[in-house]
């Protein structure tokens, strides 16, 4: 038996048809919605283990973005062969796993541990964490503070740091009662759902009145449950209606017309129960779009937990809904935070708030990664003792973990890097417009680029020269600088500016601020003085032949520099290498009698002292000599071409052409660029997300830099295969 196919008009359709043709038990693959309706990839549990895939596609096919393919198109469909593919690796799983014996390799060691990592992870252990989250936390462990006497915090609170970093929240509150439209809480019977309900109500009432609030239960089945949320409503003089666990919310939309907040409380099912699926599927087969929200009770075991968001988030798939949000209630009851934090962290779900007790709307407040996390390591007992590995929940299929843990670690790394990088957000988005179909590519690049970059998020310009790279149909794309100075994620595409130094030095300046230029060569006269009316700063490569005046004497700037002494040296990064530039500079003028310095640097390597390159620079003698820092940057920036040109073929290869020149260029360029800001950087967050990203390709290499483009480059890949699959949900959080 094979994966079959199921479409039907709506979710309650197709999944009436799964159940008849495969059973309750039925496993559901993929969804998606089309034209007609919703489409279903589905086959019976126990079918895995005979399953025949069909002949594996080529590399590009599994790579590539890809477009949309109606259901009626024959062959393989690409829908059809991502689905076959996991499939197979989950065969290929279960025979592994029945064939391996069961360990104690996850038990924490009987021995006081010794060591940064070991204390850490015991830690970890003690307080609730699984193995897994201290594994890919402790790998990004700086060897600096791996090193240091155990009396030491700062291991501690790097730890702290990496832990409030992985926790998604809501940004502000407002974010969520600001925004109109229908919330449903989900989840087993018990964990607080109706209480919930009441202290979201009672804070949007807070803010907003009652007249635009109004509560809905579909809770049909536990005596008293009506009319428990009934005194609730009338306390906040809200109306409160009853819906039938089977009726579209759509059946209330008369009598909920003037209300813009409508909160649902649900029945509470077993996460084990198939009828959780009809559930979901009923909220989301009207025409109004349900936020679905996942209530987690901290006083759980883990293994529930996992089973818990697992379930629900594979109903939410398969109607064709999303399920990121949660809310952890029962913190007051729990002996232990962090399990639930664990799960959460590793799923990539955003809590959105806390609940601590019964009072309405006092015992609830907006998730803060400060206060959850402290409340988590503050509650290290004793070694405990091992009776449960808390990383194989019972229950749930063993062969998912390494699948989703696959998506957890992506959407992690990328929530991080999109908040560390500015503009990675926008190069996401570029990223995109690739499974468009070509004819809308180029219109929805105009209109991404037409809002880019935001105000007062561009410092300066690393401008490139102005011509094609060597082997190349395209020249580089200029980088821009953010307010600390770090590369931006999205380049800024030559051909777009305008034409001549003057007018695109203005341009640029005027329309975002630009206040630093770092110019590949001197430029004309005009555009000098127009940088100099305007008391901007810039720094501009010239070659070793370029001529200066030097005490009344006109001369080259090799010259110059013939008998120099290099005194000066700081490290830098080049190229991907650690190196050491030397400098020395001079007081000149121009031909126009302009005050200028000149300046001589030598990228040596550390160890043999060789010369690797030369470089000549002049700059406005009224900047002095801090503009070294400028230097460097530009000195740094040196590489990024090269970076580019691997991306752009690996891009090449992979997407068969499909893909606008532009919107390739600008993947390229903006990985590189992505690559290259972390390569640079010397924090401890940088160096975290270096080990994250080096750690996905599994092997080690010589440059960091270009292991780095490269995990790069993989990451954007599967997290557009996995999203085409449907596996995990499209990020988003804050």
């Amino acid at each position: 038996m094979s994966v079959r196919r199921f479409v039907g008009a709506n979710s309650r359709d197709v999944m009436r048809q799964v159940r008849e043709a495969l059973g309750e038990d039925a496993l559901i693959v993929a969804n998606r919605r089309t034209e007609g309706g919703v489409e279903i990839l589905a086959m019976a549990d126990e079918a895995i283990d005979h399953f025949e895939p069909s002949p594996e596609p080529t590399p590009p096919e599994m790579t590539a973005p890809q477009t949309p393919v109606a259901p009626a198109q024959p062959a393989q469909d690409p829908m059809q062969a991502m689905s076959e593919r996991l499939l197979q690796e989950m065969q290929d799983m279960r025979a592994l796993l029945a064939n391996s014996q069961p360990t104690n390799a996850a038990a924490p060691p009987q021995a006081v541990p010794t060591g940064t990592v070991a204390r850490l992870r015991q830690l970890l252990w003690n307080v609730g964490f699984g193995s897994e989250l201290a594994d890919e936390l402790l790998a990004g462990l700086p060897e600096p503070l791996a090193a240091l006497s155990s009396d030491s915090d700062a291991p501690l609170q790097w730890l702290r740091q990496q832990l409030m970093a992985r926790l998604c929240v809501l940004s502000d509150e407002a974010s969520f009662f600001d925004q109109t439209g229908i919330v449903a809480l989900v989840g087993p019977t018990g964990v607080g759902k109706t209480t919930t309900t009441a202290k979201l109500a009672a804070r949007f009432v807070m803010r907003h009145g009652t007249r635009p609030v109004a509560l809905v239960t579909t809770d049909s089945f536990r005596i008293g449950a009506h009319e428990q949320l009934r005194i609730y409503a009338r306390l906040l003089d809200t109306p409160m209606y009853a819906l039938d666990a089977e009726q579209p919310i759509d059946d209330l939309l008369g009598r909920l017309q003037g209300k813009q907040w409508v909160i649902i409380d649900t029945v509470g099912m077993s996460q084990r129960d198939q009828r959780v699926i009809e559930q979901i599927a009923h909220l989301q087969g009207g025409r109004s779009r349900v936020r679905l929200v996942l209530l987690l009770n901290a006083a759980s075991q883990p293994e529930t937990l996992e089973e818990v968001v697992l379930r629900y988030r594979q109903a939410a798939r398969a109607a064709g809904a999303e399920l990121d949000d949660c809310i952890i209630t029962k913190q007051d009851e729990a002996g232990r935070l962090a399990p639930v934090l664990d799960i959460v962290m590793r799923h990539g779900m955003r809590v959105l708030f806390g609940s601590n007790g019964q009072q309405v709307p006092e015992d609830m407040a907006i998730a803060s990664p400060e206060t959850l996390v402290d409340q988590a390591l503050s509650t290290a007992t004793p070694q405990r003792e091992q009776t449960q590995n808390a990383d194989a929940p019972m229950g749930m299929p063993r062969w998912s973990r390494d699948v989703l843990g696959q998506g957890r670690r992506l959407s992690s790394l990328l929530a991080r890097l999109r908040q560390r990088v500015t503009g990675f957000t926008e190069l996401e988005a570029i990223w995109d417009l690739a499974s468009l179909p070509s004819r809308l590519q180029e219109e929805r690049l105009d209109a991404l680029l037409a809002h880019y970059p935001a105000v007062n998020t561009t410092l300066g310009m690393a401008w490139s020269a102005r011509r094609n790279e060597r082997g190349c149909d395209w020249a580089m794309p200029d980088i821009g600088l953010d307010t600390e100075g770090a590369w931006l994620a999205l380049p800024w595409l030559q051909h777009r500016h305008a034409a001549g130094w003057q007018p695109r030095l203005a341009a640029l300046t005027e329309s975002s601020g630009v206040a630093v230029h770092l110019l590949p060569r001197l430029p004309e006269p005009d555009a000098l003085a127009w940088l100099e009316a305007e008391h901007l700063t810039w720094v501009s490569q010239v070659s070793p032949s370029h001529r200066v005046r030097f005490h009344h004497e006109r001369q080259s700037i090799r010259q110059l520099f013939n008998d120099s002494v290099l005194t000066h040296q700081v490290g830098v990064r080049f190229r991907g290498q650690s190196v050491q530039l030397w400098t020395a500079y001079a007081e000149v003028e121009d031909a126009t009698g302009y005050a200028l310095l000149a300046w001589y640097g030598e990228v040596r390597d550390p160890e043999s002292a060789k010369v690797v390159a030369r470089r000549y620079w002049l700059t406005p003698a009224r900047l002095g000599a801090e503009v070294l820092s400028l230097l460097l940057t530009q000195l740094q920036s040196d590489g990024l071409a090269a970076l580019t040109r691997r991306a752009w073929q690996q891009l090449k290869e992979a997407d068969s052409g499909d893909v606008n020149a532009e919107v390739r260029l600008l993947m390229a360029s903006g990985v590189a660029s992505v690559a290259g800001h972390l390569d640079v950087a010397d924090d401890e967050e940088a160096q975290t997300l270096r080990g994250d990203l080096l750690n996905l390709l599994g092997t080690s290499r010589r440059r960091r830099d270009t292991g780095m483009l490269d995990a790069l480059v993989y990451a954007f890949m599967a997290r557009d295969a996995i999203r085409q699959m449907g596996s995990v949900s499209r990020e988003g959080v804050t």
